[in-house]
């Protein structure tokens, strides 16, 4: 802390200036032949073209605060960050830019090796924002130790991962259906696929005199290869097995009797188109289908569509067979219809279930890594997710690995002819030609945890310790993640694992661009300061909840360090006085232990908002509020010096910046010793419990002058009727907090209109302060405006329009202030009967 404490605090003024300081010092810098115990953490990496968002800002401010607090409990701390190279979102960013810029139509137009260069061109362009943005947040990753998972190390170890499980049989390549994204031209795995609600048609379509089908899209029927029916269905009976032409199409497919068919959805009937949907893809297996492939992966109908819709996008497809359907008198009827559309996660068009070559993955140690969460032997938080997790494990499916794509990790397997060679270098004899596709990102980034660390690195630091990420990617990254770290280092890769919850604006809205909810972490920073930002931020994280987020919590954040900042100034004016203690040292040496215990006791349990609210209560009431007014009579300014140390201390973690400005001990914060309770005659728990007390009598005396409308600089009298010896005792202090004579008798009879508050252990009569006519007139005048506000918003919440069409944070907001007025009615009549 400097000599002398600047009037006010500038966050910009002292950010900057410290993270410099750190990173020039090496603070955060890992080593893996320290002594200490090992802490890890691995961050979740963002996409290398990535901006900070305020789900970084929450889940890396959580990283923050354990790394932060492990290196003051003498951990040797590694916080390990990194970058994803995010084929499918990077790719299509670079195509899009590419586009705008009248470079390329498709990215065949440059060819895949000036494409990637291009792509090489834009990440070293941007690809830094991201890191810089977590600086300015004051993450103390350790930097010398940064990833990407495209580097030349990361990469060589994804492949000799895919050849490893390829020679031990767990990769294979087949025809299956898979889920594909026409605009990113990829398939996707499941996980990657968004089921949206949407409002669509179910079309009913004769395709015989006596069987009509419902379908919800039409243009998949230029690719029907049969209908089915239940075979105990008797309205069909009769038909299996017969022939009948396919409407549009001219050509005979049969009607199959299967007991996949639902006998009461629709008419009874469904269309079977193999090449285009999951459920018709198992039934023509079942009974030796063909598969004919109508939309191709562009998203436009191929050649076996007709020479009528060859070309036509599937959505244009689908207007012109109604409108053929329409024409030949064989659209029965259309009903609106809503049902779940799956979406693409990346380009966000729907996805077309689509018949194609690809390459997958029978998952290794599942039941291994199963039981390692159901034991808790990997503990979740909230636990709740573990049930999400062991349904997702006992009923997985296999992982399609490959995606249609330049830019990522090309699948090292090469053909000639009919051979097939697969290793991490290309055959050195002539005729060979690489597979195409890339792997999936998630295929690089499950072995984030221990591909990420060099061999010294791994042997002090992993298992990692802990995890923090969102429940949305529990199947994309953690499942695959420990059945990654049991195949290839014979152990769990983490131990703890916090889910965060999803921000949220006000209204409890997904924050995104397009709504304009969302707002740059950058510019909150620059108006709150960033341990503002984080403090506010930690004070509405409840854990594994949803976050909605307001700005006002930021200024709570901000005002927050002012008075963190404030306080230091006081103590800093202070002069050396008197040692012993009084009862409000006692009472904050007390608090300043329970503190400690209750912030140690959050934090382990990783419930981080309990923390800091503690935090936030402890140091704004306690000391701020109580203690530093009650010092201002006469300080003890070892006390003050011990308890402003120990806030410090529990505050670094959630707000480096300020408590590293305002620390006076040896050397950097960021190592000083986490705060443990210390036994101290008389600061105990009966004693806190009569300051609380004395503390109510001032909470009342304050309240009677804000109620008869006195102004703070008024000196007024206040008898305290009591019988507790503390109160006599504190006569000084209480006159000080109230700026009030004070008189303490336990047998007072007030005379005249005398206000007063009854608390547990005394009644608080303010004496001579109020003339009763005046103060009739004032309250009678005030009543009148609030009852006619009551009126008006009575009538507005009975209007039962305005609460059926108006916004629901309107409609909430007039019931809130509703309440309120009711309660200031109740309060100003209660004053009113006591002036009679």
């Amino acid at each position: 802390m400097s000599a002398e404490i600047s009037k006010a605090y500038d966050p910009k003024l002292v950010e900057d200036k410290w993270y410099a300081a750190w990173l020039k010092a090496g603070h955060f810098t890992a080593n893996p032949t320290s002594a200490k115990p090992p802490y890890s953490i691995v961050i979740p990496p963002p996409n290398v073209t990535g901006v900070l968002t305020m789900g970084h800002v929450l889940n890396n401010t959580l990283q923050d605060i354990l790394a932060r607090r492990k290196r003051m409990q003498g951990y040797e701390v590694l916080w390990l960050p990194g970058t994803d190279h995010a084929g499918i979102a990077t790719q299509t960013v670079v195509e899009k830019t590419l586009r705008k810029q009248g470079v390329i139509k498709h990215r065949d137009d440059l060819g895949r090796e000036k494409f990637l260069e291009k792509v090489w061109e834009w990440k070293d362009k941007h690809g830094g924002i991201i890191i810089q943005q977590l600086k300015k947040l004051g993450c103390s990753c350790d930097w010398s130790r940064e990833r990407f998972t495209m580097d030349e190390a990361y990469s060589r170890a994804v492949l000799q991962t895919f050849v490893d499980l390829y020679n031990k049989g767990y990769i294979y390549r087949g025809q299956r259906m898979v889920n594909w994204d026409p605009a990113g031209r990829t398939a996707l795995s499941d996980e990657e696929v968004i089921m949206t609600e949407t409002q669509g048609h179910l079309w009913h379509i004769r395709y015989a005199d006596e069987i009509i089908v419902a379908t919800t899209r039409p243009e998949t029927m230029l690719g029907d290869e049969a209908v089915a029916v239940h075979p105990d269905d008797p309205r069909y009976r009769h038909l299996i097995g017969r022939k009948l032409t396919l409407p549009l199409q001219n050509r005979q497919i049969p009607v199959i009797a299967d007991a996949a068919v639902d006998p009461k959805f629709g008419t009874g009937c469904v269309k079977v188109t193999p090449a285009h949907d999951v459920a018709d893809y198992e039934m023509a297996l079942r009974h030796n289908l063909p598969f004919n492939v109508v939309i191709g992966p562009d998203g436009l109908m191929t050649e076996a569509a007709g020479e009528d819709f060859e070309g036509l996008d599937r959505l244009e497809c689908r207007e012109a067979v109604v409108e053929q359907l329409k024409e030949a008198g064989l659209l029965v009827k259309v009903e609106d219809y809503t049902h779940n559309v799956g979406y693409s996660e990346r380009t966000n068009v729907p996805i077309e279930p689509y018949l194609s070559e690809q390459w997958f993955l029978k998952y290794p140690q599942v039941p291994r890594s199963t039981a390692a969460v159901e034991t808790d032997a990997i503990k979740f938080y909230p636990e709740r997710w573990q049930k999400t997790y062991t349904h997702w494990m006992k009923n997985i499916r296999d992982w399609c690995i490959s995606r249609q794509l330049w830019w990522g990790h090309r699948i090292p397997v090469w053909y000639r002819g009919a051979e097939i060679y697969c290793g991490l270098e290309a055959p050195q004899d002539a005729g060979w030609t690489q597979d195409s596709d890339v792997l999936d990102t998630w295929f690089s980034s499950w072995l984030w945890p221990f591909a990420t660390m060099d061999d010294s690195t791994q042997k002090k630091f992993y298992p990692t310790t802990d995890l923090v990420t969102g429940p949305d990617i529990i199947f994309f990254w953690v499942a695959r993640m420990i059945m990654a770290g049991y195949e290839y280092t014979d152990t769990k890769p983490f131990s703890n694992v916090y889910f965060t919850g999803i921000i949220r604006d006000a209204q409890g809205r997904k924050m995104s661009k397009s709504l304009g909810n969302s707002p740059d972490p950058l510019d909150l920073i620059a108006k709150y300061g960033a341990d503002g930002l984080r403090f506010g931020l930690m004070l509405i994280a409840p854990q594994g909840q949803d976050i909605l987020f307001d700005e006002k919590r930021c200024e709570v954040g901000r005002n927050f360090m002012n008075k963190l900042w404030n306080a230091a100034r006081f103590i800093q004016m202070q002069q050396p006085g008197r040692t012993d203690h009084n009862a409000h040292d006692l009472k904050i040496l007390f608090e300043m232990n329970d503190a400690i215990t209750k912030v140690t006791a959050a934090l382990d349990a990783y419930k981080f908002s309990e923390a800091t609210k503690e935090l936030y209560d402890f140091v704004w009431g306690d000391f701020c509020d109580w203690y530093i007014e009650a010092s201002k009579v006469s300080p003890n300014v070892t006390v003050l010096n011990e308890v402003f140390n120990v806030i410090l201390r529990l505050l670094h973690p959630f707000a480096p910046f300020i408590t590293e400005e305002l620390w006076r001990g040896t050397g950097t914060i960021q190592f000083a010793p986490w705060p443990t309770v210390r036994e101290i005659p008389g600061a105990t728990a009966a004693h806190a419990g009569k300051m609380d007390e004395l503390y109510a009598v001032i909470g009342a005396g304050r309240q009677l002058r804000n109620d008869y409308n006195l102004e703070p600089k008024k000196r007024l009298t206040f008898v305290i009727k009591t019988g507790e010896e503390i109160f006599l005792k504190e006569v000084a202090s209480l006159e000080k907090f109230l700026n009030a004579d004070i008189t303490v008798n336990a047998a007072y009879t007030p005379t005249g209109v005398t206000p007063s508050l009854v608390t547990k252990t005394a009644t608080v009569f303010m004496v001579g302060a109020v003339d009763a006519a005046q103060e009739r007139q004032r309250l009678t005048k005030q009543l009148a405006d609030i009852e006619k506000q009551l009126t008006g918003t009575e009538a507005k919440l009975a209007n039962e329009n305005f609460v059926a069409k108006a916004a629901p944070v309107a409609v909430q907001r007039e019931r809130e202030k509703l309440a309120m007025l009711r309660e200031q009615k109740d309060k100003l009549q209660a004053l009113l009967v006591k002036l009679v």
